[in-house]
């Protein structure tokens, strides 16, 4: 479980510092899953910053509950 843990938290720290750097104008790419009438993020955007320092933060959490020590 700890493992599991752990993976989950790896992956939301990649995921959340790619929409922290996204939402911070750092890195630009065309939407690649899209269901409705999707556009590139061609600016800044605060909202997507915060979600994404928030995610990185909590990926940062499970990855120390999950590979740390016991």
């Amino acid at each position: 479980m700890r493992r599991l843990i752990g993976v989950v938290g790896l992956a939301a720290v990649l995921l959340g510092g790619l929409w922290l750097l996204q939402g911070l104008g750092l890195v630009h790419m065309k939407p690649i899953l899209c269901f409705a009438d999707c556009a590139p993020i061609q600016d800044r955007s605060t909202t997507w910053a915060i979600i994404g320092l928030v995610v990185a933060a909590a990926g940062v959490f499970g990855v120390v509950k999950g590979f740390g020590r016991r």
